[in-house]
């Protein structure tokens, strides 16, 4: 006999008249059960029970069931395609491994024959079930995967067709154990298999009828189908459950996509998942472990509801806040009236008797281990709300996506600024190409045509030589003074300037100031400069080469931007309240427009352009300055009230503690 034979067709092909029906999987589990359940119940002789359990991993779910019957009987047959252990065996009952490749790998069989009743189910599994190579799609949680199988088969309690599967079935099992052939044959002469049996059509044979209870198996098959309904619907709960997650998350994550406005998204989730858990109050706000406040930004509220939007509420003193920060996850009330940490802080109890809050939820929303905010559930009716876990797991996904919505409007407002940074660098390098060609290739050309001039013209007079000499050194001094600005920034900006302060009379700083603006050309006309300091001033604390250069520049700038006819004033005032020396440059020149007061400071920053200008420089004076005064803990900032309306240039200088005295005794000294 081949083994890949099909034990169910060789029945339908013994006896024509029976009719196969579709089975799903757990409707076999419960008519298997309530048979063994019947030998279980039987007070009866030992009964023949042959099991084929297609694989061994579905015996492995029945073993200790087939423990049991062991003491019912010593005519119990198992089959199995071997796995890991299954192997033949005589311990208990007798295990039959037959090769993967048999038929009996597709069916499942289960043949009680007792003496006073007898029971089949010879089943193969339905070609459209899922088989052990195929992929399983993803089920919902808590529906079973077993359930997309099917099987075609037969099921009676018929005796002659019960034991022409015995028949069928033993003739397999000698195949496999041919040393189980005396035992077999006891069961085959005890039983009456394969005697000549009349069989009437579908009717049962009646002259082997008699009393049996059948109680234990019609309560099996009540109870398994009991636990199925309760399964389905269990299952369909939660399909729609998750359903109902699906849609909320979905909603939240298009209103990420459609907006990088983190108010808006809030807003949305905010909204979505309170009216989704019924709950009487849901709060978003953004909060950090270290921020002893919040404010309450997004709500949602139920009708009747108290709105505590645009409300502070201290974090530094909430011992929910507190717990949560520190464990990382989610703090859940169910009843505010006895939990003791409620009770025990009179702020939250004060905080739940005002508000109605008799159910209380908080989970954070973090980002890659960092606090960004918190998502809050207020539960105001009776009574407490029982939270359910596939709640808890909603607000942990929608408190993911509001992180999400936190990062990517965070990431979004960093890269405006990268993206800032790097419009104000372009302008940078563009500047400074520029300048460097106006500021360089000028000079460079000038002092190459006074050379040249030079040298080819041995015969030049004297005082034309004067004059081409005074222009290069005039043209390579302004070269100097530009790459020395490059120099000076570059190090104050990196850091590698080290300052030396001492005490320091303000008037001595001025006086060296003006002493290097004399050194200019005597042909170039200058506004004319005036100072104004009083006598009583404090000594100031600073390092006085970088305080002469502070003074110098803002000088100089003056100069360039104020006609020969106008003025500029050097003033200064001590302003007790801070200990700080104010010190004010001002010129009756072009001033600035009030939009373009704090850019002035940015380097290479020119009014006119960098290839339009009319005054000289780099346009690194103000950017220096800054940086200066920024080194000894002082400020810096422009006036002006418009174009040709001049502007006024403050920066101010620590004073040296006690220096009034100090001052008193040095003026006299003078």
């Amino acid at each position: 006999m081949s083994i890949s034979t099909s034990v169910l067709s060789d029945l339908l092909q013994s006896l024509p008249y029976l009719r196969t029906q579709l089975y799903f999987k757990a409707s076999l589990t419960a008519l298997s059960h309530a048979m063994e359940d019947q030998v279980l119940a039987a007070t009866l002789s030992q009964p023949l029970i042959i099991a084929s359990f297609q694989r061994e991993r579905f015996y492995r779910q029945e073993a200790h069931r087939y423990q049991r019957l062991s003491q019912r009987s010593n005519q119990i047959y198992v089959l199995s395609a071997p796995e890991t252990e299954f192997a033949h065996n005589s311990e208990h009952y007798e295990k039959v491994a037959f090769e993967p490749d048999d038929g009996l790998s597709q069916e499942w069989h289960l043949v009680v024959i007792a003496d006073n009743y007898a029971t089949c189910l010879v089943c193969r599994e339905s070609l459209g079930s899922i088989t052990k190579n195929q992929q399983l799609p993803e089920i919902t949680p808590g529906l079973d995967i077993d359930t997309a199988r099917r099987f075609e088969g037969i099921w009676t309690s018929e005796r002659g067709v019960s034991l022409k599967a015995a028949e069928l079935l033993l003739d397999r099992i000698l195949v496999y154990r041919p040393d189980l052939v005396d035992k077999i044959e006891e069961a085959r002469q005890r039983f009456g298999i394969g005697e000549s049996i009349k069989i009437s059509g579908a009717e049962p044979l009646n002259e082997y009828a008699c009393d049996i209870d059948t109680d234990p198996f019609v309560q099996r098959l009540v109870t398994y189908l009991q636990a199925s309904q309760y399964k389905l619907h269990k299952a369909y709960r939660s399909i729609a459950l998750q359903a109902r997650k699906e849609r909320l998350i979905n909603s939240i994550s298009t209103a990420i996509r459609r907006s990088l406005d983190p108010h808006s998204v809030l807003e949305v989730a905010a909204q979505e998942l309170g009216q989704h858990l019924e709950a009487g109050r849901c709060l978003i706000y953004r909060a950090q472990t270290t921020e002893a406040q919040a404010i309450i930004e997004h709500e949602f509220l139920s009708p009747g509801v108290v709105s505590v939007r645009g409300q502070t509420w201290e974090l530094e003193s909430n011992p929910l806040f507190q717990e949560l920060t520190q464990q990382g996850e989610g703090v859940c009330v169910s009843d505010t009236l006895i939990d003791y940490r409620v009770t025990s802080s009179p702020r939250l109890s004060l905080i739940v008797k005002k508000l109605g809050i008799r159910s209380w939820l908080m989970e954070p929303v973090f980002s890659q281990g960092r606090l960004l905010g918190i998502v809050e559930l207020h539960y105001c009716d009776l009574p407490p709300h029982e939270w359910q876990p596939g709640e808890l797991d909603l607000v942990k996904a929608i408190a993911t996506q509001v992180g999400a919505a936190l990062i990517q409007a965070e990431a979004f407002a960093n890269l405006e600024e990268l993206n800032k940074q790097l419009e104000a660098l372009d302008r940078t390098r563009s500047n400074l190409i520029a300048i460097t060609g106006h500021e360089l290739r000028t000079p460079l050309s000038t002092i190459q045509v006074c050379l040249e001039s030079l040298a080819s013209e041995p015969d030049m007079p004297l005082e034309l030589q004067q004059v081409m000499l005074s222009t290069a050194l005039s043209d390579s001094e302004r070269m100097r003074k530009l790459v020395q600005d490059f120099l000076t920034l570059s190090n104050l900006e990196s850091g590698r300037v080290q300052w030396h302060p001492e005490s320091l009379s303000l008037q001595e700083c001025i006086d060296l100031a003006l002493s290097r603006l004399r050194t200019r050309s005597s042909t170039e006309k200058i506004a004319q400069i005036k100072t104004q300091i009083p006598k009583t001033l404090p000594l100031i604390r600073a390092d006085g080469d970088w305080l002469v250069e502070v003074i110098a520049k803002l000088i100089d700038n003056a100069c360039k931007f104020t006609p020969s006819q106008g003025e500029i004033h050097i003033k200064a005032t001590t302003s007790k309240r801070n200990q700080m020396v104010e010190v004010t440059v001002s010129d009756t020149g072009r001033g600035i427009e009030p939009n373009r007061l704090e850019i002035v400071f940015d380097r290479f920053y020119q009014e006119e352009g960098a290839l339009r200008r009319t005054a000289g420089g780099t346009g690194l004076g103000l950017a220096i300055s800054r940086q200066i005064v920024n080194g000894w803990g002082g400020k810096i900032w422009a006036e002006s009230t418009g174009k040709d309306q001049g502007s006024q240039f403050h920066f101010t200088i620590p004073i040296v503690q006690g220096s009034a005295e100090e001052q008193q005794s040095f003026v006299k000294t003078k």
